[in-house]
């Protein structure tokens, strides 16, 4: 069979292969190339026959890439997301002052979003593409300019940018606060407690965070939540107490909605970045946004820090702690 001048692989194959690669799952890449299991299989193996390598490995919960089906993901992607640029940018005439940033619906709706006036007042002229994510899966990392995430780092593919650190403890309404004055940290396991249902694996619980005061029971009545949002939600409206990240709630702190309990107080253990992909240089309009942002960052890191200890709430009413966990 005649070769093609590059000496590429099937264009098809390889399509299917970014695919499964992306998702990590053969069904996903099925369902987004709308094809048969069959056929994604048959040009999985057929690519694997033609490198003489193994691409993936099944496991029970998907598939894993190998170390040769690392490498050629990193390639076929980044040429795959240059291919992607060059067509936008014919049918667009120009995505010069374009940039696109991907985040967590936490740190968009609470840190960047209420921010981003300041941004288009200084550049009126620059269009904001803004994605949410909580990973990889719904989106092409190549085809974005600009990422905020959070995490320990090791992102290969990456540029990595430290923003700044955090702090967490617990929080709830004064309304909670005045019921339970004078809870303590052993205290906490018995009060009604609001944990996010979080699909990171680098998200602290409350487990986590009792252990990080020295607490080794298990909380009595947890109430799971989906969004650290809704959880900051829950606890304004008096339903618990829930792990708070200072940088996002602090405004909420300061008008009053949300209070501290007790003095467990610790440092997160990853840091908020700004990443971008190393297989493409940041537009024009990317790197304002990526000043822009460092700018908030440095603010950020200027502000005061929580203090250690929290200071008590002033009491209105008696509070029997013999009421028990629930909140009335």
């Amino acid at each position: 069979m005649p070769r093609t001048f590059h000496d590429l692989p099937s264009l098809t194959a390889l399509s299917v292969f970014e695919a499964a690669a992306r998702h990590g799952s053969l069904k996903a890449a099925t369902a987004e190339l709308n094809v048969t299991s069959g056929a994604i299989s048959r040009q999985i193996k057929g690519l694997e026959r033609e490198l003489g390598v193994k691409l993936f490995v099944r496991n029970g919960r998907g598939i894993t890439l190998t170390p040769e089906g690392e490498e050629l993901y990193a390639t076929v992607g980044a040429g795959f997301s240059k291919i992607a640029d060059v067509s936008r940018s014919i049918k667009r005439f120009d995505r010069s002052r374009n940039a696109s940033i991907v985040t967590t619906d936490t740190t968009a709706s609470m840190w960047l979003v209420p921010q981003m006036p300041q941004f288009w007042n200084r550049h009126p002229d620059i269009i904001v593409d803004h994605q949410l994510a909580e990973n990889n899966r719904n989106f092409r990392p190549e085809e974005i300019d600009l990422r905020i995430r959070y995490g320990m780092g090791g992102w290969m593919n990456d540029e990595i940018e430290p923003l700044f650190g955090d702090w967490l403890y617990p929080v709830c309404s004064p309304e909670v606060a005045r019921r339970f004055q004078g809870a303590a940290i052993p205290d906490l396991p018995d009060l009604p407690l609001l944990d996010v249902n979080w699909v990171a694996s680098d998200w602290v619980t409350w487990d986590d965070a009792l252990l990080q005061g020295g607490v080794v029971r298990r909380p009595r009545r947890l109430r799971q939540i989906g969004k650290f949002s809704l959880a900051m939600q829950a606890a304004a409206a008096g339903q618990g107490v829930a792990i708070a990240w200072h940088r996002m709630i602090a405004p909420l702190l300061a008008n009053g909605e949300l209070v501290r309990l007790t003095d467990l107080i610790f440092p997160a253990p990853g840091t908020y970045c700004l990443t971008w992909s190393k297989a493409r240089p940041l537009p024009p309009a990317a790197q304002e946004l990526r000043t822009w942002i460092h700018e908030l960052a440095a603010e950020e890191r200027s502000r005061p820090g929580p203090a250690l200890h929290c200071r008590p709430l002033a009491r209105n009413h008696s509070v029997r702690r013999g009421d028990g966990p629930g909140v009335r």
